[in-house]
């Protein structure tokens, strides 16, 4: 008799993911797990102790050995509640009862920085990139839910950000697609359920369910209220959303990087006539592109930021300069856009 459906489910999400680490160009695959000489390449679990991230590290324990990999996990311990570095050290433990090695928890210290929950996970996702180096780790797995990617969208479209917000969270991302979310087909429900038909004990974080953070908000009552006015199906149709409009950014994208080149002048200025001659579109992401090069941080620039800066462009009258995160400035000068750290 085969596995449970929710079981056999989550392995085989897992076990793609996988197959594609394991078809890396041998370059990458030997740098992946240069810490451990000969040995096979590492992924690592980044487990949280919740259903989805047990759910994660009990399928990648099972699938890794088959393959021919090794598996060990990471908990991040934000110590932004009362014990919990004992429960980091508990899921450690949960870690290592499935077979996981190498295991560790990673504390940080979270700052303040663009508001509790982004300081948390720029935290985490540092403490991540630094364990990942340091044990070779060939990939890192998240266990981002088809749920979570839903209210992402939702956050993205509060935030009025365009289509790249819009996108949710990618498949793969991170320097070389060092972090995989092979969940994000699956609900949440399936991973829980994986979990109780495993007997594998998780934790409910307790900042899930706090009104004070906004995804949590979302997930408690925006969410339920949508689904109670449009009918199921709005998780659904929000990650559908994610991936079409991930698709369209990333056309876009391209093309803004492709044409850049040709509205810069010879000392590499923005020319602002042929900036103007450029679809919307792409003259943002033009811009922002040009904005991050110039010092400005990617996570703090948002859709405001780009439209004031396009404004120079297409409603310039004599205004001043557009002044955007990490001290940088952006003014019209001659015919050209300048923009200037400090």
């Amino acid at each position: 008799m085969g596995p449970h459906p929710a079981v056999a489910a989550i392995r085989l999400a897992v076990r793609r993911v996988l197959h594609d680490v394991l078809t890396l160009a041998p370059s990458e695959t030997a740098t992946a797990s240069a810490s451990g000489g000969s040995r096979p390449p590492l992924v690592l679990a980044a487990c949280s102790g919740g259903a989805d991230s047990m759910a994660l590290a009990s399928a990648l324990a099972f699938e890794a050995p088959r393959l021919g990999l090794r598996a060990g996990g990471v908990t991040v311990d934000h110590g932004l509640q009362e014990g919990s570095d004992l429960r980091a050290a508990e899921v450690v433990s949960r870690l290592l009862a499935l077979g996981l090695d190498p295991v560790e928890a990673l504390p940080v210290t979270v700052g303040r920085e663009g508001g509790p929950e982004a300081a948390a996970r720029d935290a985490r996702y540092a403490a991540l990139d630094e364990a990942a180096e340091r044990h070779g780790a060939a990939a890192v797995l998240l266990g981002h839910t088809r749920d979570d990617q839903a209210e992402t969208v939702l956050l993205g479209l509060a935030r009025g950000s365009g289509t790249r917000s819009l996108s949710g969270m990618a498949v793969a991302s991170g320097v070389g697609g060092r972090y995989r979310r092979p969940f994000l087909e699956l609900d949440r429900q399936t991973a829980r359920k994986a979990c109780l038909v495993q007997s594998l004990p998780v934790w409910d974080d307790p900042h899930n369910v706090d009104p004070a953070y906004t995804r949590s908000r979302v997930r408690h009552e925006a969410l339920p209220v949508l689904e109670k006015a449009l009918g199921k199906g709005v998780v659904e149709a929000l990650a559908r959303t994610a991936q079409l409009s991930r698709d369209d950014a990333d056309a876009l994208d391209s093309w803004a990087v492709a044409v850049e080149p040709s509205v810069r002048d010879d000392t590499g200025a923005l020319e602002v006539a042929k900036l103007y001659a450029l679809p919307p579109a792409v003259r943002r992401r033009v811009l922002r592109r040009a904005a991050i090069e110039a010092g400005s941080p990617a996570g703090s620039l948002f859709a405001r930021h780009i439209e004031e800066v396009d404004r120079l462009i297409t409603g310039w009258r004599g205004q001043r300069a557009i002044n955007l995160p990490g001290r940088v400035a952006v003014r019209r000068h001659g015919g050209r856009l300048v923009l200037r750290q400090g």
